[in-house]
Order: C-alpha cells, then structure tokens, then sequence
C-alpha cells in the first residue's frame, strides 16, 4: 500500500467507516494501527452510544495490540457534536500524536463544514485525524482519505495458533489523487506494521491495481 498511496499525511483528517455496522470493531483496529505507526500519545474520543454495539475497550487487548497503555488518553462524549468539539480541541493542541474519534449513527453535524475545521485543526497541530463513522452514511468531507474497512479471514500460526488480524481495505477516495484500490493485510504487533498475509495462510493478497468500484454494489460506503 506504501508503494501506491506515499506516506499516509499526519497533519489530516482521514475518514474510515466500516463496511457494515457489524465490521465497526474491525474498523477502529485499523485506525488504531495507523494511530501506533504516529510517535507521541493516542486520544482516544468515543460517542457513548454506539457502547450497546460494540462494546468497550478492553486494557489487555490493547497491550495485545501493541498500544503503550501509558500513551492512550481515553475520552467519552455522549452526542455527536461532543465528539466533533473535542476531537477539534485535541487536534489543535499539538498534544498528541493521533486523535482517534469514534462516532456512530447518523448526525447532521457530520459535514463539509466539520471536517474542514477539524482538518485545519489537524494542521495547526500537525497531528493524525481519524474519523471513524459507523452505521452511518457518507456524508460531504474535506478528509484526506476515506476507506472502508472490513475484517479478512485470518491464517493460522505454526501450531495451529491464532492467526494476525486481517483487514480488507478500500480506498474510496484521496485527495492527493491516488486511484481507489483494495487490499488484504495483517497486523503485526511486534513491529506494529501492517503487512501482506502469511503466505502459509489461505489469505490471498488483492492486486493493488484492483479498482474498487468493481465492488461498489457491496458497500455502504461508496
């Protein structure tokens, strides 16, 4: 994926939503990943109604995923317009090294306005946005990116051990002008990478050349 799209920016706002309101859980392990590869601690912002859907962070496994306990800041926002509101406040501080802003459901705060004043934010403080919206749909966006995520059958270790998360990403749209495209990958937390499947797995690797409006019918997110 670095071959294709460069570095991801980590002074913008990028967008994720999952594929369907059931893939939420796999969408902010992506976004956690991205926020791990950024030096600096994590804020971590949920709206506290999407809680019934997919439940709370749980300490062990975020140390499982590779997160510094000491370095994730964890806030709660009941509305929409909270989450917006301190995700701006926490961007502009330059305190962090990522934002993570967890929303769910539709709002009509969500829009072109929103997400200009949190990527100018995101600037000011050259810090990483990420927006994940779940159970919603697309709204208008000034964010850098916007993917849809949902998670990937995982191969087994040796042992027959538990297998890497996997993820199949789509980039839907970049405003540096990469072409949308997909991929399977996994993610290692011992050098908190994203990577190809094992290739002793039965995960196969999407070519990246691969447009993903060949499956547009499949996603909300389109």
């Amino acid at each position: 994926m670095d071959a294709r799209l460069g570095s991801v920016r980590v002074d913008a706002i990028h967008e994720i939503l999952p594929e369907a309101p059931r893939q939420a859980v796999g969408a902010h392990g992506f976004a956690l990943g991205l926020a791990s590869r950024v030096s600096g601690a994590t804020v971590w912002i949920l709206q506290t109604s999407g809680r019934s859907e997919v439940g709370e962070p749980f300490g062990p496994g975020l140390s499982a995923w590779g997160l510094d306990p000491a370095k994730l800041v964890m806030v709660r926002v009941q509305g929409a317009a909270s989450l917006l509101a301190a995700g701006e406040e926490a961007l502009r501080s330059g305190a962090a090294g990522a934002v993570i802003m967890s929303g769910w459901g539709e709002a009509k705060v969500h829009g072109l306005t929103a997400s200009r004043r949190l990527m100018m934010a995101a600037r000011s403080g050259s810090t990483l946005g990420l927006l994940v919206r779940a159970n919603a749909e697309p709204a208008p966006s000034a964010a850098e990116t916007r993917w849809s995520i949902a998670s990937a059958p995982s191969a087994p270790l040796s042992a027959n051990a538990p297998g890497r998360p996997a993820f199949r990403a789509r980039l839907l749209r970049s405003r540096s002008g990469a072409p949308p495209g997909e991929w399977i990958m996994e993610w290692d937390r011992e050098t908190r990478r994203f990577t190809a499947p094992s290739a002793s797995g039965g995960v196969v690797s999407v070519p990246a050349d691969r447009p993903a409006a060949a499956d547009a019918g499949r996603s909300r997110a389109a």
